[in-house]
């Protein structure tokens, strides 16, 4: 194949030049500035790029993706924004085991390429079961470990946390780090969802950043935002931490969404885990997530309710905000226990444009979806043409090299990735062809599953995965391992 007549960025933060690129076998053969003379080779299949941008393939390094592959291989939401690359096992949570789980892949590939994380929170549950709400003793520690080595043979690239999450949220500091430095030890990386990402966040950094310095392994802060009131504003103060820590010998990122809400479970709201504490209820609405910025995108007790805020809800229930809250809550975690599976999802807006334009502008930050194939958050079908669109496009916050850089190259770099992010001879032939003038995304809460603009062909090892405006059924994805 050969895409001539293109405007390659190639993925290195370097500027754009007019060029071709050939691939075969599934790799980028040649890269080529010379657009003057016809460059074809006998048997090419010649694709006009009419002067559009080719990238490298989009590299999400936050990805919910291994709940729905196997649903759906086509991966739609993510090929369509360009996508060709997904990390899962993330917020401490992995598939188990992971052997089984890329076995699978193999037999039944997807259109875009995997890799996964080892969750802490799925090896605590392994040993722990129910019985979570505690300190993990030396002989449970040790039963991670084992656990954690097994995976990481079956090709993790690293551990990865979810701490403010059950059963996470219990463990003590001494436990994370105890198997961070496994995963070191055997050449792997850490990213987590940190402890908390409102009421304690400075903390939850400082031992992020603990664990880097101890181990010397690189740290990633997932999708990394500042959601609470009294944060806001506070990204310049943050990102000077960062760099600190960086000066300091301690290689730490991060990846973004580009939203001012999130997606999670109720009770993400009350570290105490406490729902008929009104007091909390009340401190986490005022200065966290308004009722009015609350909906629910999954209720199981009551799946009508799904679409409706907090407010809605407690209009329908004649309560108020809170008490509707102890009521959804009480209902889910009944559920929950029952069941053993999640009962309850919500949306939340507690993040502010300012300081989501200046941590996406750090130049450690990479893009990511912190989505799955599925949901009412828009970050699934958007995340990374929102960028493309709104900050580069519209608000000249990133320039497109830049803005390309962090959703390829510095992605692969940050997932310890060497045969794909860049268009050069010899990388893995991953790339997406778009328009700059009309990219953008458009899902939204309300319409969720509306696929992007402007992305005009995507290929996944030298196959045509997404055609524009649909998936072309190809799945040519491969397991990436550590």
């Amino acid at each position: 194949m050969l895409i001539r007549n293109a405007l390659i960025v190639d993925g290195s933060g370097d500027a754009p030049f007019p060029g071709y690129v050939r691939v075969a076998g599934g790799r980028i053969v040649a890269v080529s500035r010379n657009t003057s003379t016809d460059t074809t080779v006998t048997g090419d299949r010649v694709i006009d790029a009419g002067g559009r941008v080719l990238a490298p393939g989009f590299i999400d390094t936050h990805s919910h993706g291994d709940r729905d592959i196997f649903q759906q291989p086509d991966a739609l939401a993510a090929t369509s924004q360009g996508i060709t690359t997904i990390i899962v096992g993330q917020d401490g949570g992995s598939p188990l085991p992971l052997a089984d789980f890329f076995d699978k892949l193999t037999e039944q590939p997807a259109a875009v390429n995997v890799a996964a994380y080892v969750g802490h929170n799925t090896l605590r549950s392994e040993v722990l079961g129910r019985d979570y709400r505690r300190p993990a003793t030396p002989s449970e520690l040790e039963r991670m470990h084992e656990l954690l080595e097994r995976e990481l043979a079956s090709g993790a690239i690293g551990l990865s946390t979810g701490l403010e999450y059950e059963p996470g949220i219990y463990s003590e500091t001494g436990e994370v780090l105890a198997l961070a430095r496994v995963a070191a030890e055997h050449g792997g990386r850490y990213i987590s969802h940190v402890r908390s990402e409102d009421r304690w966040f400075e903390a939850a950094l400082d031992e992020a950043i603990r664990i880097g310095r101890d181990t010397g392994m690189p740290v990633q802060i997932s999708h990394i935002k500042l959601a609470m009131t009294r944060l806001w504003g506070e990204a310049p103060a943050i990102i000077d931490k960062l760099n600190a820590a960086r000066a300091a010998g301690i290689d730490i990122t991060a990846d973004i969404y580009p939203y001012e809400y999130w997606q999670s479970n109720l009770m993400v709201l009350l570290p105490e885990r406490d729902y008929t504490d009104h007091a909390a209820i009340a401190e986490a609405l005022e200065l966290i997530a308004p009722p009015d910025g609350i909906w629910l995108t999954k209720y199981a007790p009551q799946p009508d309710l799904v679409g409706k805020t907090l407010t809605e809800i407690a209009a329908m229930r004649d309560v108020d905000p809170v008490t509707a809250f102890s009521q959804l809550a009480e209902a889910s975690e009944r559920m929950e226990e029952e069941t053993g599976e999640g009962a309850v999802s919500i949306i939340g807006t507690s993040m502010r444009e300012d300081d989501i334009r200046a941590l996406l502008a750090w130049p450690h930050t990479n893009i990511c979806t912190d989505g799955g194939f599925e949901g009412l958050h828009p970050r699934a079908r958007g995340a990374f043409t929102r960028v493309l669109g709104r900050y580069v496009r519209e608000q000249d916050l990133l320039s497109l090299e830049h803005a390309i850089h962090r959703m390829t190259g510095l992605s692969a770099a940050h997932m310890g990735f060497t045969d794909r992010g860049l268009i050069r001879e010899g990388m893995q032939a991953d790339l997406v062809l778009f328009d700059p003038d009309t990219v953008t995304d458009r899902a939204t809460p309300e319409y969720p599953d509306r696929l992007s603009a402007g992305i005009l062909s995507v290929w996944v090892a030298g196959e045509q995965v997404y055609d524009g405006q649909s998936a072309t059924g190809a799945r040519p994805g491969s397991v990436i391992r550590r």
